[in-house]
């Protein structure tokens, strides 16, 4: 058998559409291609947008679509114990610091006269001195954990990651600007996206990480994470974004193109695979 593993992670947060049957797809048919493994693998740690009632969905879609994954399915709400030992580890490297801000003010700090340029975070709790981050913590006051992102690029050293067979260096100019202190265990939940992908990943094995384009600009952060954590890179593909009629990317909140919705409607498995084969040759 092939040691190609690949995943097809969504999140229980709305129906499957268009856009996450040719990401399903195309994942799916990678794996057949190379007699390799395909995993599904549910990213549900926003407890309160992720309904059980979602999860079904998902499945019953992906068995409509012919796709097929190993059981039993990784939910990652069931995992937090695992998330909180990484991030233990980056705390007890010095790699993370508390975070007060709310969302309104970091807003405000970006768009202020002499800010930051881009949306990264301008770093406002990482400049704290430790008597007064410390009087925060001790006051009860709720806090994200951010990544030191300079400190832990200077513990890393440089970085590169395979993108669809070809060699891309980590940019540490490039990624400060466009990601910056990234939050690794929000105020709610404790873990983030970043922290969760780069641990299931490398717990389960997946040697080729195939996702969208929109995501493509998190993968040097997850090399730097992976770095961090002695943990395996795999490779990378970022396919094409599926749009509608007016080139707008399909999201959740466009009803009609849920798979639901064109099953209801009479839409065949064979249709949909045929817009997918048109989409990918486009």
């Amino acid at each position: 058998m092939s040691a190609l593993v690949t995943r097809f992670a969504p999140s229980p947060n709305g129906f499957l559409h268009l856009g996450h049957a040719f990401s399903a797809l195309t994942a799916w048919d990678a794996a057949r291609a190379a007699d390799g493994r395909f995993l599904l693998r549910l990213e549900d740690i926003d407890g309160g947008r992720a309904r059980t009632e979602l999860e079904a969905a998902i499945f019953e879609d992906l068995a409509w679509l012919g796709v097929a994954w190993e059981a039993p399915v990784r939910r990652q709400s069931e995992h937090f114990g695992e998330y909180a030992l990484a991030l233990a580890r980056l705390d007890d490297a010095g790699l993370l610091y508390p975070c007060f801000c709310t969302r309104r003010e970091i807003e405000e700090a970006l768009r202020a006269p002499h800010g930051p340029t881009g949306g990264a975070y301008p770093g406002t709790c990482r400049r704290l001195d430790p008597p007064t981050r410390a009087a925060a913590v001790a006051s009860g006051r709720p806090f994200a954990r951010r990544l030191d992102l300079a400190l832990a690029l200077s513990r890393t050293g440089p970085l590169a990651f395979e993108e669809s067979a070809r060699r891309v260096v980590v940019d540490p100019t490039r990624l400060h600007a466009e990601i910056g202190d990234v939050v690794l265990a929000r105020k709610d939940v404790p873990a983030s996206y970043h922290l969760a992908v780069v641990h299931d990943d490398a717990l389960q094995g997946v040697t080729v990480v195939i996702r969208g384009e929109d995501l493509a600009f998190a993968t040097p952060l997850h090399r730097v994470l992976q770095a961090l954590l002695d943990l395996p890179t795999p490779s990378y593909r970022h396919h094409r974004l599926l749009t509608d009629a007016s080139g707008k990317r399909f999201a959740k909140r466009d009803g009609a193109a849920t798979l639901r919705a064109l099953r209801a409607a009479g839409v065949t498995p064979a249709e949909v695979r045929a817009r997918v084969e048109l989409a990918r040759s486009g």
